[in-house]
């Protein structure tokens, strides 16, 4: 039979640890389980992890499955651990399927299907439980959030909502979910929260009815297409006692926050001018370049320009004015560029699905200027600058991936605190913003070249 070694993390331990270590046992006659230290994970990218290092070890020991158990510190260090306990066999949840296949030059690897849904515990019950997650939609975003979402600790996506039979249980089948609804009601009953990455044009009917169901929602941006809608739906947020956010990446990544926070502590002096640009590419059949779906750059992109302008400059806007590029077959814009002035600054927001930019931020001051690289709205890097190059200061900080995990992170511990918002993006802001959205989709000021 041999020896098997497994790693996790193992915080808020629940029926799926458990499961996984039961099911590694059974292929050796010796278990070695590998816990995660806090600065390991934070070098993975794991993120909200709730429980110390000896309480999440005495949760493994507890299990009375770990014959021996081990810390795992560094990158690399599973290949030095599986020569030094001369392992046979490791074992993985199957989220992981592909990812150690290195490893086979050293022992046998083995994806054990991870368990569907999470079931109450006695562990559960006494840490406040792991937040059952539902998904609206299931297109690109939201493969990309499942994926992500196992970098958060503390919550669990259980299923899928949505019309069409077919593409549902392809996608919870790719996914390993525990079930699919395609009717809303019955979803509601089966989780905590939700995360609706449908289009557009679906967002507002779905946040209120989650709302109205006392669940917890994470929307896509634009949450909504009006600043009135917007203010509406954190109103019965509000009132029905949910946590109810706006996902739009850029605000949770913790290099954008620091940028906020340096620009804001006067380094440059008073903000005179903000230029942020955002474009892609795009083309083909898709949702992005149709009308019937609210598509266009100013809906798709301009979320991230409109958070960092409005982020440190405020909403307080004096005149606001379009200048776009439109499709000659679709009534969407391929580009345009937003002007705001304030009573002592302007901004200019630069969008755009079919003309290409350098996708930088520059942010303009009386003492210097910041300035942030493509991709900006992944902020890895900034730079202060002066007239004296050498008191210019380089800033350094990572982005995980995709960057979902940072949202989902900050809206699963806003559900544990039950804070209603947080300073990294106030619903006054997510209000702000899509006000502006709405602005252009009513074609208030808006010139065509």
């Amino acid at each position: 039979m041999g020896k098997v070694i497994t790693y996790g993390t193992f915080d808020i331990f629940h029926e799926g640890h458990y499961r996984l270590l039961e099911r590694a046992k059974q292929l050796g006659n010796y278990l070695i389980v590998g816990v995660t230290t806090e600065n390991f994970d934070d070098s993975r990218g794991k993120l909200n992890v709730q429980e110390s290092l000896m309480k999440r070890i005495d949760n493994v020991r507890n299990s009375g499955l770990a014959d021996e158990i081990i810390i795992e510190e560094y990158e690399g260090q599973k290949i030095n651990d599986i020569q030094k306990y001369e392992i046979d066999v490791f074992a993985i949840g199957s989220d992981w399927v592909g990812k150690f296949d290195y490893l086979k030059e050293y022992c046998q690897v083995v994806y054990l299907e991870r368990t569907k849904g999470i079931s109450s515990t006695q562990l559960r019950e006494a840490s406040g439980g792991i937040l059952k997650m539902g998904l609206i939609g299931y297109g690109r975003i939201a493969n990309r959030f499942i994926v992500e979402s196992k970098f958060v600790s503390g919550i669990n996506v259980e299923g899928v909502y949505g019309l069409d039979p077919d593409s549902l249980k392809n996608f919870i089948k790719k996914h390993e979910l525990a079930f699919y609804e395609t009717d809303l009601d019955v979803f509601f009953n089966k989780v905590d929260a939700i995360y609706i990455a449908s289009p557009h044009l679906t967002h507002y009917d779905y946040i209120k009815s989650s709302l109205v169901k006392g669940k917890h929602v994470l929307c896509e941006k634009p949450i909504v297409l009006s600043g009135s809608q917007a203010q509406e739906v954190f109103q019965l947020a509000q009132k029905n006692n949910c946590i109810l956010l706006e996902a739009i990446k850029t605000a949770y990544a913790p290099g954008f926050i620091r940028l906020v926070s340096v620009v804001k502590s006067g380094l440059i002096g008073r903000i005179k001018n903000i230029d942020a640009t955002f474009t892609k590419l795009v083309n083909g059949n898709i949702r992005e370049l149709k009308a019937e779906t609210a598509g266009g750059s100013v809906t798709e992109l301009a979320s991230y320009p409109l958070l960092a302008i409005i982020k440190l400059l405020g909403s307080d806007f004096e005149e606001i004015g379009f200048c776009s590029y439109f499709d000659e077959t679709e009534d969407i814009d391929l580009f345009t560029k937003i002007n705001i002035r304030y009573k002592n600054a302007i901004a200019t927001a630069k969008v755009g699905l079919g003309v290409k930019s350098e996708g930088d931020l520059v942010i303009s001051g009386t003492k210097g200027y910041v300035y942030v690289p493509s991709p900006w709205w992944k902020t890895e890097y900034f730079e202060v600058k002066y007239e004296d190059s050498g008191r210019n200061k380089k800033h350094y900080y990572k982005f995980e991936d995709d960057g979902l995990r940072y949202e989902l992170a900050e809206f699963t511990s806003m559900i544990k605190k039950r804070n209603h918002q947080t300073y990294k993006l106030l619903p006054s802001e997510s209000i702000a913003i899509n006000s502006v959205i709405e602005k252009f989709i009513s074609r208030i000021n808006v010139k065509e070249i």
